[in-house]
């Protein structure tokens, strides 16, 4: 039965967080304007209506999780983005599929860090939360999916299916409703998919508080006051913004088969550039508050880090990459919208900002080449310059539609190699970087000259010499411009770890959160000029073969094929693929696929043998099972050196109707090392195409072929028993028993005869994964023979690539360092922020 209450009750909520947004901005508007008498009356009313609104965003959430979950398919949304089959971890997963679910999860978030603005600051409480309300205004209008003329307004979630559809079945019932959704995008069937975007979307929502911050002191002339609150603030954006970007790079890691974890694509580089602004943002603001200078450029790059996630999300949302990214969702009629809402908080920004410039001070001291500041802005320039050769070509679709708006046409393209067009400035641009802050950090702590420098600066230099000279020497790194990328990245981890040793000592662990961020810097690079310019391929197609017309000359040179249980030597590994496999709930590790019948229904199948799993017994012949993700086989690989098993790996594939094959790989990790196994082709044995009949006459005991594969008819006996049938008195059934041998494995088949009275009964049996069919067509007791019919198809294989990432841990450790750094530093200027509050000054 259909239910339209919930999306009733789901729009209407969304309209009263709508209005209730705009009615607190303008009652926060007034309460900054109100007299000290009547302040205390708006200050209520505008918290009101504030928390009014957050309870309507959060019971958005509810109506539009409630229908996904209970698989509510009348909802286009729900038929759109999942499916009965998903558990329920995925069920969240395509919450957020969708447009409209992430606008709720941001707006979600926004509520969340305007309620801790509330609670934490006195005196910047009413102008901020002027921004705040302005910005959640504009959010949930992109899901009023109010249409008035020919002006659409937002993109509701609680649309209906009949009402989004064309389809004939809703003219002859408006009432039908689907059985199951389209499902969840394979890619998106992870569990990184499940926190990586709350964290992305996090990171977004924290950019407003700087900014608002920003707003209120430049609406207030407090040209310097914004400085102290907005900071804690600024690295908690970096460092939350900084762990959705790691999270989206490990998924696409251990999800996508491209064997990297950062591709360069279009919407990578949206979230890309305001992170590497806030953090240039952050550093011109603990300059200002270390030495009164770089506020003016502070103020420009806490406005661009804002105006650029707008951006970002402009780009991925409003359909103007087009075929130029893999992530950027279709066009809903929202890119007008949404290039209103960023265009109307670049002009507030840029309106107040050239208002107030000159009255916001500066200093009038110039920065000597042995300060502190020097440095800052050094680094700070480097970051814009990273950020600039980035956003630039990534923008070229939005060049060319604002040109052929205008009539005209353009024939700029993205970077063909994008990979290589990025990665060459990038990198380049991060050994400077890595450099500056190993110098800057001894600026930081000491007043220096010439001589101080020189002198602090020898044992690093020397210590970081013989660091990269190891490394060089024990990774056989022969390339200029490696040793130069080792070089950098040992001496920003050796300065700096010199740094924090001498905190350390002194114990003031609360103010190494520098140091700890560009250790990690340092890894990371060491990492990634590893990871990416010495992966070593190690599956190389040596046959000549070509698995696949459309496929470039690389990817068959970099695959190879592996029939089943045929060894194939992988330079120091022998490798063996040996069979498919599924997920059953309850049972740990994987499960046969031959070893159980699917039934049908979704997510379920019979078992046709018991099921174990590490010497216990999970399930019994013919119980029913609940496989996760039905559609998922895992392929089993097996790596040998010198005749032992040293490891499998269950790379997953997934044929899919609409997006063709899809692979997940799998990767044996080490310390120093992962071995990245993926899957690029694989054997349809779903609807296989059988060859002629052939028919073999053998008597027990002797041996034939069947498709090349020794098989030794062992004998047969009379059976009692004759599994999903019964017996009737006369009757009499005959079971043959064969051995096929295939390498190292011995395959049974079991044919089954049988004879009723003047009828004849045949009971084939299969083995899927030989591409074997066996029945016994007659028995000729004179011959004391039997004649197998035998049909055959393609023997099971998957095409596949190997790959060993060298350090790729160390990039990882290193993101996890800088991290931390970024937690401590967040809790030391926090903790400032508190010390000034109780003190009356915030």
């Amino acid at each position: 039965m259909m239910n339209t209450f919930v999306g009733s009750l789901g729009h209407f909520m969304v309209i009263l967080a709508f209005v209730s947004a705009l009615i607190s901005a303008l009652s926060y508007f007034y309460y900054t304007r109100a007299s000290e008498l009547e302040k205390p009356s708006w200050k209520n009313f505008s918290r009101i209506t504030f928390y009014i609104h957050g309870l309507a965003s959060v019971s958005i959430a509810f109506c539009l999780f409630e229908i996904i979950y209970n698989h509510r398919f009348e909802y286009f949304y729900a038929y759109s983005h999942s499916s009965t089959g998903l558990p329920v971890h995925y069920m969240i997963s395509s919450f957020w599929e969708g447009q409209e679910g992430a606008f709720i999860l941001w707006i979600f978030w926004n509520v969340v860090l305007g309620l801790v603005v509330i609670h934490t600051n006195k005196f910047w409480e009413g102008p901020v939360m002027v921004v705040f309300t302005l910005v959640q205004a504009f959010l949930v209008s992109m899901i009023l999916g109010i249409v008035i003329g020919d002006l659409k307004i937002g993109s509701s979630p609680f649309m209906l299916l009949r009402d989004m559809s064309e389809a004939p079945i809703f003219q002859i019932n408006p009432e039908f409703i689907p059985e199951d959704g389209t499902g969840l995008n394979p890619l998106l069937q992870n569990i990184w998919m499940v926190i990586h975007p709350p964290t992305l979307f996090l990171g977004y929502a924290s950019t407003l508080v700087p900014f608002a911050f920003l707003m209120a002191g430049l609406a207030l002339k407090k040209y310097a006051e914004w400085i102290r609150p907005a900071l804690p603030w600024a690295i908690f954006s970096a460092m939350i913004l900084g762990m959705g970007i790691i999270m989206g790079a490990y998924w696409a890691y251990v999800t996508l088969n491209f064997g990297g974890y950062w591709n360069w694509d279009p919407v990578e580089n949206a979230v890309y550039v305001p992170w590497l602004i806030m953090v240039a943002a952050i550093h011109t603001m603990i300059t200002f508050k270390k030495s009164s200078t770089a506020l003016k450029t502070a103020i420009v790059l806490v406005i661009s880090s804002f105006i650029l996630v707008l951006y970002a999300t402009f780009l991925v949302r409003s359909g103007v990459l087009g075929d130029s990214s893999v992530h950027s969702f279709t066009d809903l009629g929202l890119s007008g919208q949404l290039l209103i809402y960023m265009l109307f908080f670049l002009g507030i920004a840029l309106v107040l900002s050239i208002k107030e410039w000159k009255n916001i001070p500066t200093s009038e001291k110039e920065a000597s080449v042995y300060s502190r500041e020097f440095w800052i802005f050094i680094g700070a320039t480097t970051l814009g310059l990273m950020a600039f050769q980035v956003i630039i070509p990534t923008s070229i679709p939005v060049y060319n539609a604002i040109i052929e708006s205008f009539g005209g046409l353009s024939n700029l393209a993205p970077p063909a190699d994008q990979i290589g067009f990025y990665t060459k400035f990038q990198l380049w641009f991060a050994v400077a970087l890595a450099l500056l802050t190993g110098i800057g950090q001894f600026f930081w702590w000491n007043k220096m000259d010439k001589k101080d420098l020189k002198n602090a600066l020898v044992t690093p230099y020397i210590i970081s010499m013989i660091l990269a000279a190891i490394v060089i020497t024990v990774g056989k790194v022969y390339d200029v411009s490696y040793i130069i990328i080792v070089l950098a990245g040992a001496f920003t981890i050796v300065a700096n770890s010199t740094i924090l040793i001498k905190l350390l000592r002194k114990k003031t662990f609360k103010l190494a959160g520098g140091s700890l961020a560009h250790i990690g810097l340092g890894m990371i690079l060491i990492g990634v000029m590893f990871s990416s310019g010495y992966s070593d391929t190690i599956s190389i197609n040596m046959s000549g073969l070509t698995y696949k017309k459309d496929w470039e000359d690389e990817l068959n040179k970099e695959n190879v094929l592996l029939w089943i249980n045929k060894p194939l030597q992988m330079k120091e590994y022998e490798v063996i693929y040996r069979g498919r496999y599924k997920k059953v709930a309850g049972v740990p590790g994987y499960v046969k696929a031959d070893a159980m019948e699917e039934t049908g229904a979704v997510n379920q199948a019979i078992a046709l043998e018991p099921i174990e799993s590490k010497g216990k017994q999970y399930h019994q012949k013919g119980d029913t099972l609940d496989l996760v993700l039905q559609e998922n086989s895992y392929f089993k690989v097996e790596y040998y050196q010198e005749d032992e098993l040293k490891f499998t790996l269950f790379p997953m594939s997934q044929p899919n109707p609409t997006m063709g094959l899809i692979s997940s790989p799998d990767s044996k990790r080490y310390l120093s090392r992962d071995l990245y196994t993926h899957v690029s082709a694989i054997n349809d044995y779903e609807e296989p195409e059988w060859k002629e009949d052939k028919f073999i006459n053998a008597a027990p005991g002797e041996q034939f072929f069947i498709n090349d594969f020794v098989t030794q008819f062992e004998g047969a006996e009379v059976i009692n028993e004759v599994e999903g049938m019964t017996l009737e008195e006369g009757d009499i059934a005959v079971k043959a028993e064969l051995t096929i041998m295939d390498y190292d494995v011995e395959k049974k088949l079991s044919p089954i005869f049988l004879i009723r009275g003047n009828q004849v009964g045949k009971i084939v049996d299969i083995d899927n994964d030989l591409g074997i069919k066996v029945e016994v067509d007659n028995i000729v007791p004179e011959e004391n023979k039997f004649v197998f019919k035998v049909n055959t198809y393609q023997k099971d294989y998957v095409v596949m690539k190997a790959a060993v990432k060298p350090m790729i841990n160390l990039l990882w450790l290193g993101t996890i360092i800088m991290l931390i750094g970024f937690t401590v530093a967040i809790f030391r200027r926090f903790d400032e922020f508190q010390k000034m509050k109780r003190k009356g000054l915030e």
